[in-house]
């Protein structure tokens, strides 16, 4: 976020900002397995809420004073910690099937978001076209969550080659299932108690910015700005508690798009801004390792992926030393 802070000119020609902001973020992170020899899209997706989380945070920018006098560069660092809280539900479906692409696991529990760092770094070049401004900047920006999904139920077809008496997943069933009934008519029906599932994400994202604001409206400014890359990494681990497994995932090459609108007002040495942003970070691909029952064990586990997508709902006050 860039709010602009002068139009007049002073004896120094960059000035250092201060901010603390507050916000919410709404959306979702999504954990994806991709399928080896099933028919459907994916083999498992499981979806983690962020509905909503409330952050607050730090931010520092260095600018010139006047910016519409000249060309400058500029920098600028943002710092997010959210509140940990329950946040929404966690959904986690499974499509195991060989013979069709019919969903054969669901399962719904509370979600926890126990942890939740953002932080985003700009730097990059400002070009003022009388009335507006245009800046050009690099990105680079680290999130880390974690969730835990706990309590719930779940509903399982039944496997036509297991004749246990619980679900067919792998702790209440020994075999290897491959073919099921329909879900809606040969199923089983479990409910949970405490904790289920723990998953943790690790972003490392590089982009290309460009933001266009205008000086029009004195002391309100308005900003449109735009990210976009290809340029994606996420570390995540999953932990199925229930059957002791866990996953480790690193996917790379996703989509990642950022739009966001920015109105400031001015007061003297004072900066008010409301910062309203949607961050989109598409599937990614890459390899899965699994380690059955904390062995120390692990192997290959296919293809994994990772996504997300929150709305990022901002309200920043900035002193301008």
């Amino acid at each position: 976020m860039f709010p602009i802070f002068s139009y007049t000119q002073t004896d120094k020609n960059y000035g250092l900002l201060v901010g603390t902001q507050v916000g919410f973020v709404y959306g979702q992170s999504i954990e994806l397995v991709y399928p080896e020899e099933t028919f459907a899209e994916l083999y498992s997706e499981l979806k983690y809420d962020m509905k909503p989380v409330f952050y607050w945070g730090l931010n520092i920018s260095y600018d010139k004073i006047d910016i519409y006098s000249s060309p400058g560069f500029f920098y600028s660092i943002s710092f997010n910690i959210g509140v940990a809280s329950d946040s929404g539900i966690h959904e986690n479906r499974d499509w195991q099937s060989i013979e069709n692409a019919n969903l054969t696991d669901f399962s719904t529990h509370t979600n926890r978001t126990s942890s939740f760092f953002w932080l985003d770094a700009d730097i990059g070049a400002t070009l003022p076209l009388d009335p507006f401004l245009i800046r050009l900047f690099l990105n680079t920006s680290w999130m880390f969550f974690a969730f835990t999904g706990r309590d719930g139920y779940g509903i399982y077809a039944r496997a036509t080659d297991c004749f246990c008496s619980g679900p067919h997943n792998p702790w209440f069933c020994d075999s290897e299932q491959k073919t099921f009934y329909p879900i809606d008519e040969e199923y089983f029906e479990y409910f949970y108690n405490g904790n289920v599932i723990r998953y943790q994400q690790h972003w490392l994202l590089a982009s290309f910015g460009f933001s266009i604001n205008t000086k029009k409206f004195f002391p309100l400014s308005l900003e449109f700005s735009f990210k976009i890359s290809p340029f994606t990494y996420c570390a995540a681990k999953d932990e199925h508690l229930t059957n002791n497994k866990t996953f480790w995932d690193y996917t790379v090459f996703g989509f990642f798009i950022e739009p966001r609108f920015l109105t400031s007002f001015s007061s003297n040495n004072l900066i008010y801004t409301l910062d309203i942003g949607y961050r989109y970070i598409g599937r990614t691909r890459g390899p899965a390792f699994i380690d059955r029952g904390n062995t120390g064990f692990i192997e290959s586990a296919g293809q994994g992926g990772a996504e997300l997508s929150v709305l990022d709902v901002c309200f920043l006050i900035t002193y301008r030393y």
